[in-house]
């Protein structure tokens, strides 16, 4: 079996589920990005996002409208006395702060909504609150047990341009034709996801599915969940589990033909010895309708080196996945 990648191939209309071995489609380099931009080498060189979503299962979403620093928390409109310490509150309970403004919004005016998105498996909310000013965040309870949850998905379009302009470029206009596209979603511009070279990227709450270099307006993703289902073509893995489930889900879904937003659920990781310096090996065990099955995952950093923002100093390597094996429990 080879490398888990994502082919490119001529962009979807609709939900994406591709026979795993066809290639797969992929978005274009966009046309305002320099050549040398992170995304675009990573279109061109065929990188695969597979096992690349962020390990937090729990979120705090802030509304900031106006413009933000690299560092969005402390460098925004947000209370600079309150932000070290929202930080801190976020670092102990394992959760990851995203700012959010709605697409487009350049004002600075408003923004009092925060959010607590649990993606845990069985547990997934998304709960929206307003807050009296920023300092009322230390005091408010993450635990879930306030605010209204919300009805539709919750689409995050990564739009956080001083950080890497590729996210910029790409993302906002995906994020501003996403409410457009037709299905229910509450869309918002978001802070830093990880994965620059990846962009546009996109994560979906309350299951914590975030997708990566995503065409267009955005429509594939929107057909796909509405259809409850993932769009296989584009997604990353899912926010929380372990790299090594992420890329055993990724490869059982392409063979079985499972996409539905809560198929194969991980049961067990379990390390495997290595069979060389710097290779490791994982075998997967997921939940499959008809009995448990079992994934052997191999990871191997890159050959070559290259730089994986626009903004690094210098070039560097990656973790590749590659399936190894699938068969019934």
């Amino acid at each position: 079996m080879g490398a888990v990648a994502t082919p490119v191939g001529p962009e979807p209309t609709g939900p994406v589920h591709p026979d795993p071995g066809s290639p797969a489609p992929r978005s274009t380099p966009a046309g305002r990005l320099d050549p040398a931009r992170c995304s675009v080498q990573a279109l061109l060189r065929g990188d695969s996002p597979v096992a690349t979503a962020p390990p937090a299962r729990r979120w705090l979403l802030v509304e900031q409208p106006g413009p933000w620093g690299r560092d969005a928390l402390l460098e925004s409109r947000f209370d600079r006395r309150v932000a070290s310490r929202l930080a801190a509150r976020a670092r102990e309970l394992g959760m990851r702060i995203q700012l959010v403004r709605r697409p487009g919004e350049r004002s600075t005016e408003g923004g009092r909504r925060w959010a607590v998105a649990d993606t845990t498996p069985g547990r997934e909310t998304v709960r929206w609150s307003t807050r009296e000013d920023d300092a009322e965040l230390l005091q408010l309870p993450w635990d879930g047990s306030v605010g209204e949850p919300t009805q539709v998905p919750t689409y995050l379009v990564c739009t956080h341009g001083a950080h890497d302009v590729c996210c910029a470029v790409r993302g906002r206009p995906l994020a501003r034709a996403l409410p457009a596209a037709g299905a229910a979603a509450d869309v918002w511009e978001t802070s830093h996801l990880g994965g620059d070279r990846f962009a546009a990227n996109v994560v979906v709450l309350p299951w914590g599915l975030v997708y990566g270099q995503v065409p267009g307006d955005g429509q594939v993703l929107l057909d796909a969940h509405a259809a409850g289902q993932v769009a296989w073509a584009f997604l990353r893995g899912r926010a929380g589990l372990a790299p090594a489930a992420q890329a055993a889900q990724h490869h059982a879904r392409g063979e079985l033909g499972l996409f539905g937003v809560g198929d194969l659920p991980p049961r067990r990781v379990r390390g495997l010895p290595s069979p060389a310096p710097g290779i490791e090996r994982f075998e997967v065990t997921l939940a499959g309708p008809d009995g448990d099955v079992v994934v052997s995952v191999e990871s191997r950093l890159s050959a070559e080196s290259h730089r994986l923002t626009c903004a690094a100093p210098q070039p560097g390597h990656w973790r590749t996945w590659h399936p190894l094996a699938l068969h019934p429990a």
